[in-house]
């Protein structure tokens, strides 16, 4: 696989850059003013193609700083509104692995109402009329079980500010390694990862399906089983959404923990 300035490159054509963010890069630039995503992938453009100029690359959605994985870039402004419109309405699938500490049971739908503090860069789950609080809501599956830790795969269908993060801690699941939401401890990487998109091309109308899993060198992934990632290697979006439909069907716990 490609890569460029520690950015491995997944997918490319003229209109879409499918790349895995490393962990600890921020998605585009911020006041730390580390190198970020969006400006390296710029870069690699301008670079691989000679291009003199402005380089266009829109940024479609993004994950948070400490946070790797999966992420499409729009090469024209066509395929960024594609695209965008896609996430709005949830025709595109983001689908995240994550180590929680503690039970999290087979599968569960999370649906809270989310609040974010400008000041600390801080969310918290609040009650659903609270003024500024933005709905949330993601499901999640069970995937393996080690050391007291559960690998749960996560399909969001909301893109709230470090949603996964705050509504798995809510739940009493904090994510390993997530010292700002109580999951970490010193020394510890966030153990949240981009594993999974799918999305429709947006000239082709074609349907594309993208996998990138964390590394299973690292800590906490090398804890589970060589079986549950090859598992996790291959995987459809529509098969494990009509699974997870059916075991919540069959009543398994669901939690709504802001929505009236």
């Amino acid at each position: 696989m490609e890569s460029y300035r520690g950015v491995s490159i997944v997918y490319e054509d003229n209109h879409l850059l499918v790349v895995v963010k490393p962990p600890n890069m921020p998605t585009q630039a911020d006041d730390s003013g580390d190198a970020d995503l969006h400006s390296t992938m710029k870069a690699y453009i301008a670079e691989k193609y000679q291009k003199p100029g402005a380089v266009y690359l829109g940024l479609v959605h993004r994950l948070d700083r400490p946070v790797g994985g999966l992420v499409v870039l729009a090469k024209t402004s066509k395929a960024a509104d594609r695209l965008s419109a896609q996430v709005r309405d949830k025709t595109m699938h983001r689908q995240y692995v994550a180590a929680v500490r503690g039970d999290a049971g087979d599968a569960a739908e999370l649906c809270d109402f989310l609040l974010k503090d400008g000041r600390t860069n801080m969310v918290r789950a609040v009650p659903a009329n609270t003024p500024g609080a933005k709905d949330a809501k993601l499901r999640y599956q069970k995937c393996g079980e080690a050391d007291g830790l559960t690998l749960v795969r996560v399909r969001l269908f909301t893109g709230r500010s470090h949603q996964i993060r705050v509504q798995l801690a809510h739940a009493g699941l904090p994510i390993w390694g997530d010292a700002r939401y109580g999951g970490g401890k010193p020394g510890e990487q966030i153990a949240l990862w981009g594993a999974h998109l799918g999305l429709i091309h947006p000239t082709q109308k074609e349907e594309m399906r993208f996998d990138a899993l964390p590394p299973q060198d690292k800590q906490p992934w090398k804890r589970f089983d060589a079986a549950v990632w090859a598992r996790e290697g291959k995987f459809s979006c529509e098969r494990e959404e009509k699974a997870a439909d059916a075991r919540l069907i069959d009543g398994n716990k669901v939690f709504f923990g802001g929505l009236p």
